[in-house]
């Protein structure tokens, strides 16, 4: 297991496998003219897979496949059962906007994925669509989640990103809808992610103040953190009826525990969610670099890591730096 400037070490990759989407979320991809990737510019399957080895070897447990929409790659499936058999990860997963689900979520779990994790930001429908950009249909989502279940994704995560007068009114919803069921609800403060999103801080409900909403009328009691890195704050229901989780970059950022590696559609390897550049794998290995070679340029990529951008984010405000930033749907979030 290899550590970083901060005794960070690798725990997490997120693998971006498609830079495109159905929707157009305005914190992700909002509608506008965007360049996507030609498929020969994709890292492949095989790529993938050997990367994702060589990370296994470094020390990596946890496996998310991202996108933009991981299930718009075609033969997604195939992947999967690749890195299921994979020896090593102890946890395969997957984050989706949940409208391709019904189709997919059977042939996923008999691939061998572990988990999904489904974006739903309101499940009032005029507000769903403001949220997905015009684009989504909740009722599409809710479906999905209903077929991943049936499939047998029993506790399925749901992320709620929350942009302060436009989706808050939806939480207590939300949060009822799901209460009482095996899957958790996550609520998410919404993220300067990328450029294209133009975030401005008085967009921000801070988590505290959901917190707060939330106990009033279901008190919470907070919960250990199940290993260190965990990003999400989780609070049961003091009656019983599950939990619920809170992802706090903005007010309460976790730096300090960060364990997650980023590869970029293209082949990238970012360090940071919030980064502006990343150490190209691609190259190297379509040039013939051997499993040594390119285990050596992770191992000092990662071990050279000193990033920790939501620590500092206020200065970077401040003095207006740091502006240009890799876009959410080319790095998976």
């Amino acid at each position: 297991m290899i550590s970083d400037k901060l005794n960070r070490p690798i725990h997490d990759l997120r693998i971006s496998i498609i830079d495109r989407c159905n929707f157009r979320c305005p914190y992700c991809m909002p509608e506008g003219r965007h360049s996507f990737l030609k498929e020969d510019t994709r890292l492949n399957f095989d790529e993938i897979v050997r990367l994702a080895t060589l990370f296994v070897k470094l020390g990596v447990k946890k496996l998310r496949l991202t996108g933009g929409e991981p299930l718009l790659r075609p033969n997604i499936e195939n992947l999967v059962s690749r890195l299921a058999q994979l020896s090593g990860p102890n946890d395969l997963a997957l984050t989706t906007n949940g409208s391709l689900l019904t189709e997919k979520a059977v042939s996923l779990k008999r691939a061998g994925l572990q988990r999904i994790t489904v974006s739903l930001d309101a499940l009032e429908p005029e507000i769903f669509k403001t949220m997905s950009g015009d684009k989504g249909n909740v009722l599409g989502v809710l479906n999905g989640i209903k077929a991943a279940e049936e499939a047998g994704f029993f506790s399925v995560k749901i992320n709620v990103v929350v942009k302060k007068g436009i989706n808050d009114r939806q939480i207590l919803d939300i949060v009822e809808y799901f209460r009482g069921t095996q899957h958790v609800v996550r609520f998410i403060e919404y993220m300067d992610v990328g450029t294209c999103n133009h975030w401005q801080l008085e967009e921000v409900l801070a988590s505290k103040d959901i917190i707060r909403m939330i106990d009033a009328r279901y008190p919470l009691q907070a919960q250990v953190a199940n290993y260190r890195g965990e990003v999400s704050s989780r609070y049961a229901f003091e009656d019983g009826k599950g939990e619920v989780g809170f992802i706090s970059s903005i007010t309460q950022p976790f730096c300090g525990d960060c364990s997650r590696a980023r590869l970029s559609t293209d082949g990238k390897l970012f360090t940071c969610l919030f980064a502006k550049d990343g150490v190209d794998l691609k190259i190297p290995i379509r040039s013939g670099a051997s499993d040594n070679e390119i285990l050596d340029l992770i191992t000092k990529t990662w071990s050279a890591r000193t990033d920790r951008y939501s620590e500092e984010r206020a200065s970077f405000i401040k003095s207006q730096t740091h502006t240009q930033k890799i876009e959410m749907f080319q790095i998976g979030g």
